[in-house]
């Protein structure tokens, strides 16, 4: 007697949510389904260059993304589960699946892409029978929880916090109890080997949630939190600042965990400014989530949500002295050398050559999101191209962007020039330009 198929056959679209705990859309599917197909896509155009001379992904973010997926598959395997990873365009690989499995429905936590969204659309329009179902899983709020409509969200930060810092936040889901076996065939599992293996200077950061959670558990297991505000400005060190993002950004961490793990520290150990700064932290990118899905492509726009654009130009050896770390300023040098060499910067070095790249050296400040977007192990969308937004004066800053005196911010936060000395800052300034607007050479003092 041949086995009944399964009546409801499921697909869990994995993105920025690498994690089995506190997932809402992988939550539901258990509940609703009788089998899965647990699916992450991986897309080749994300190593062709593309818009403003940059690919969307470096080896830093290949590697890291690379040891979170295999943790992840590890997670489900220990489940007799496995992970599903096609290589191929998106939308091609979501439909392959869906007719092969005859999937009636599929679950994704909304990431606030505009790519998201348009693959859904499209979706939406092949399969008029598939049942889509969509959740906050990246953020503190669900949608009905916000005191205001998404059309009505505040075009600036404080206003925003204002409103929802006092609101309760649900606790983290914990992982589901049963998870529904992987539909037959639908157990391919090599992911991106061969970024784990690669000659790069490897960063501090372990990719998956098994990392992620040591991570949280060690932050606040003696008095960094207590202190984070007075040494979250810093441009290194390990205990400067929380590290939380890397694993925010692909989820294998969620931003609900870090606000419990602070309410317990605070309970144990008192609150204070700094603990307060974190959570003031966790409201930015709150925000910043939200305004991406307010905004949707006028995000990348140049002009932004600005009457009118930046006056800025393309100067191609300007943008290549920055990306490489070779500009006159030691300060940003140093910022971005690290910044190539590990995937990652502080968050006051971004500010630093933000501004530098937008203020002194005159570009769109596109170009600089773009390489951010390729070069940062914890890349988000939303946070990203919203704070570059901000620093260019065409988002959600109303002071109208913000432009930093390098020199007193250098002296300020590298005061003994260690930072620039590390990363060889001064080493390799040079000027901005080796040709003048007639572009005839500039001559130097000692020619």
């Amino acid at each position: 007697m041949t086995q009944a198929s399964p009546s409801r056959r499921g697909l869990v679209w994995f993105e920025q949510d690498l994690r089995l705990h506190d997932n809402p859309a992988l939550h539901a599917a258990s509940h609703d389904c009788d089998a899965l197909v647990y699916l992450f896509c991986v897309d080749p155009d994300w190593w062709q260059p593309r818009h403003w001379q940059c690919r969307r992904m470096s080896t830093h973010r290949a590697r890291f993304l690379a040891e979170s997926l295999n943790k992840l598959n590890t997670s489900l395997q220990t489940r007799d589960r496995a992970l599903c990873v096609l290589d191929g365009p998106v939308i091609v690989s979501l439909e392959k699946v869906i007719q092969q499995f005859t999937i009636s429905d599929i679950y994704c936590n909304l990431t606030g892409s505009v790519y998201q969204t348009q693959m859904l659309a499209l979706l939406r329009k092949q399969f008029p029978h598939l049942r889509i179902h969509t959740h906050d899983g990246d953020v503190l709020w669900k949608t009905q929880q916000l005191p205001f409509a998404l059309n009505d969200l505040p075009a600036h930060f404080t206003p925003f916090r204002k409103q929802v810092e006092t609101l309760d936040i649900d606790s983290p889901l914990p992982v589901p109890e049963r998870l529904p076996p992987a539909l037959h065939g639908a157990q391919h599992s090599m992911v991106l080997s061969q970024y784990e293996s690669t000659n790069i200077q490897r960063s501090p950061f372990d990719g998956g949630a098994d990392a992620a959670t040591e991570h949280l558990q060690w932050y606040f297991s003696g008095d960094r939190a207590a202190r984070y505000k007075e040494t979250r400005n810093a441009l290194d060190g390990w205990e400067n600042s929380s590290k939380f993002s890397p694993w925010l950004a692909l989820g294998t961490l969620s931003a609900k965990q870090i606000v419990l793990a602070l309410r317990h520290y605070e309970a144990e150990h008192g609150a204070n400014e700094s603990t307060y700064w974190i959570f003031f932290e966790l409201l930015w990118r709150e925000y910043f989530k939200w305004y991406a899905r307010r905004h949707g492509k006028h995000l990348f726009r140049f002009r932004g949500l600005a009457a009118s654009p930046p006056l800025t130009s393309f100067y191609p050896e300007r943008f290549r002295a920055w990306s490489e770390g070779t500009t006159p300023y030691p300060i940003v040098n140093a910022c971005m050398r690290q910044l190539n060499e590990t995937g990652y910067m502080s968050n006051r070095g971004r500010q630093l050559v933000a501004s530098c790249l937008i203020h002194e050296l005159k570009l769109d400040w596109r170009y600089g999101a773009a390489y951010f977007e390729q070069q940062l192990i914890d890349y988000d969308v939303a946070s990203n191209w919203g704070n570059w937004q901000y620093i260019a004066g065409v988002g959600a800053d109303p002071r109208g962007g913000r432009h930093f005196n390098l020199s007193k911010q250098a002296e300020r936060y590298d005061p003994e020039g260690r930072f620039v000395q590390h990363w060889k800052g001064q080493e390799h300034a040079g000027p901005a330009d080796s040709r003048d607007a007639a572009d005839w050479p500039i001559m130097s003092d000692d020619t």
